[in-house]
This record gives C-alpha cells, sequence and structure tokens, in this order.
C-alpha cells in the first residue's frame, strides 16, 4: 500500500532552487569566454596538413604529379595537376577554388630548399611516389604565436612545431 508523504517535503524550496541557478550562472560565466569558436593556429594547421595528405593521396592515385600552389600575399593556396607540361584542374571537384586562410591566421614566409619567400608565391611539388618538395612554412595568428610546418622531402613526412624553424632538415627542434 502506497502512503502518502508528509506535506512539505515533496518538491524543492525557493532557496533551493536559487542557489542552483547561481551555480549554474557562475559555471557557464567561467566557460563561455574559454570557448573560441574561431580558427587557431593549431586547427589551422592540421587542415593544412589534412590539404597536402589528400594532394598527395590525389598524386599517388593518378600518378601524376600535383603542384601545390602557396600565395603569401593573398593568404591562400591551391594545387594543379601536371600532366606533360601542362597544369590542369585536379580531378577532385573540392578543389576547384583556391583555399583562404583564416583572416585571423597568416602565412608569414614558406621555403623550399634555397627559396625563401615572406611575400609572392612558393610552388611545392607532389609526387606519385609520395614524396614532396621540402618546405618549411610558418603560420602565426593575431597574438603572434607561431606554427611551423616542416615537410621532409625523402620521406613525405609533415611535422609541426610551436617555435620557428630555420630549415626542413633542422629537426633538432620541438616538434609535436
Amino acid at each position: 500500500m502506497l502512503k502518502k508523504p508528509a506535506s512539505g517535503t515533496d518538491g524543492f524550496t525557493l532557496l533551493e532552487m536559487i542557489i542552483v541557478m547561481f551555480l549554474l550562472v557562475a559555471m557557464l560565466g567561467i566557460v563561455i569566454p574559454r570557448i573560441d569558436l574561431s580558427d587557431d593556429l593549431g586547427s589551422t594547421g592540421r587542415k593544412f596538413i589534412g590539404s597536402v595528405r589528400t594532394l598527395q593521396g590525389i598524386a599517388m592515385s593518378t600518378q601524376k604529379p600535383v603542384k601545390l600552389y602557396l600565395d603569401l600575399d593573398q593568404g591562400q593556396y591551391w594545387a594543379m595537376t601536371i600532366e606533360g607540361k601542362e597544369e590542369k584542374p585536379l580531378p577532385d571537384a573540392a578543389w576547384a577554388m583556391p583555399r583562404l586562410f583564416p583572416e585571423t591566421i597568416r602565412l608569414t614566409d614558406a621555403s623550399s630548399g634555397s627559396i625563401k619567400r615572406t611575400v609572392g608565391r612558393l610552388d611545392l611539388m607532389l609526387y606519385p611516389n609520395g614524396r614532396m618538395d621540402e618546405a618549411v612554412l610558418h603560420l602565426t595568428d593575431t597574438s603572434n604565436n607561431v606554427l611551423a610546418i616542416v615537410v621532409e622531402s625523402a620521406t613525405g613526412a609533415i611535422r609541426t612545431s610551436d617555435e620557428r624553424i630555420w630549415a626542413a632538415g633542422d629537426v633538432t627542434r620541438h616538434f609535436n
């Protein structure tokens, strides 16, 4: 047989509800300012590396070299397939338009071999055997934080660091 609870014991008091609401608002006040939905160096670097890996896969699957163009002035990059002496759009429609770095992230410099650019354009080749031109790229954000992206030619490995790297062979830095 069910007994009816004594009156006044079911539910919360107004004071208890106000305390819980106060605690929730205080927690949200701490958490919300820490949430940043804008692109940061890490996510931009991961997206760029993913793009390079995709292009590497396209070069290997089509057995045609792919040229990656990096435009430091416009903050964008795009790729073309090399067929003989002609450049043609990639077979993947996702690469029909250049990709932009976020407004808060800049490609400050890029180098490949003896060529170093702080303005203009740098071209990198991705070969059908999985190799790529060696490269060192530096991305910076509005707070001048640095993300270095290093592409090793022989292995095709791509490494990142939160410090400037001055040459692709300089692997003594702190890689992530």
